[in-house]
């Protein structure tokens, strides 16, 4: 980043922490984050390790900063933003909420009118460097401060902007929930070699394994994932079998079910968290 911008988070759980090393492996400046939070020996363990500043007093935190990041649950987000209204509103940072659920009409109302407001959803890779980000902004966000969230989120994986806030139950479903279908995907794996008599630690290094390398070649290219399935199968072959019991089975239209799945809930839990803000 050009211009150097003080970060504050607001928040100091796993997701928050991640994102902080993310950034801190991509030269951002330690000097120029900050973090709240209610557990000052939690905090002391974030200073000693990240070289960040740390304080329990969220207005304090919110003070200091250009950016300041959400990183509470849905179920405390209001009294959170309304502790720091009355700072927002004389400082003016972007807010960078990473709260599933809560619209940023219901966040501006909170903090007071207004306000350039991101939403983002992250997925769980982030803890590994290896995560999704879908980010919507408002209209009052500038094209720097958009850079920004873009560095934020790229130092723990992959960003994207989507142009619609609705659009992001459907990033939901594709990617802020995906972690646990493919870890369902690798526990159906797991118990299908122990029956097979493959120890279930062998049957679970293959199965990681052979994820990991398959979602290598999809990333690198340049072959659809189509074309990658065909290459593997043989005609009359033992994986066309495999993959015909798969087809049998409708697994595109389980996949399709379970994603329509989470926009239907991600939309309801939206709707009970903007009836509550009311």
């Amino acid at each position: 980043m050009s211009t150097p911008r003080t970060i504050a988070f607001i928040g100091a759980g796993n997701m928050a922490n991640a994102i902080i090393g993310g950034m801190l492996e991509n030269g951002f400046n330690a000097d120029n984050l900050w973090v709240s939070a209610p557990d000052d020996s939690h905090l002391q363990r974030i200073r000693k390790q990240s070289g960040v500043s740390v304080t329990t007093d969220n207005r304090y935190c919110a003070q200091q900063a250009d950016i300041i990041v959400l990183a509470v649950k849905p179920q405390i987000m209001r009294s959170v933003c309304e502790e720091i209204a009355p700072v927002v509103q004389n400082t003016r940072p972007l807010i960078v909420s990473i709260a599933a659920g809560l619209e940023v009409d219901t966040l501006d109302g909170w903090l007071g009118g207004g306000m350039p407001i991101v939403r983002c959803m992250p997925n769980t890779p982030s803890l590994v460097g290896k995560g999704s980000a879908g980010l919507y902004a408002t209209d009052s966000v500038g094209d720097d401060q958009r850079k920004a969230v873009t560095a934020i989120f790229e130092g723990v994986g992959i960003a994207l902007w989507v142009p619609d806030e609705a659009m992001l139950h459907s990033i939901t479903a594709l990617s802020g929930s995906a972690p646990a279908y493919f870890f369902l995907m690798l526990e159906a794996m797991e118990e299908a070699g122990d029956e097979l008599g493959v120890e279930r630690e062998q049957a679970s290094r293959l199965a990681i394994q052979t994820m990991a390398g398959a979602a290598e070649m999809a990333r690198r290219g340049p072959d659809e994932p189509a074309q990658l399935k065909r290459n593997v199968m043989s005609p009359g072959g033992t994986t066309e079998k495999a993959v015909e019991t798969f087809e049998d089975g409708d697994l595109r239209g389980l996949v399709r079910r379970a994603c329509q799945a989470v926009i239907k809930h991600s939309k309801a839990m939206a709707a009970q968290l903007r009836d509550n803000a009311s």
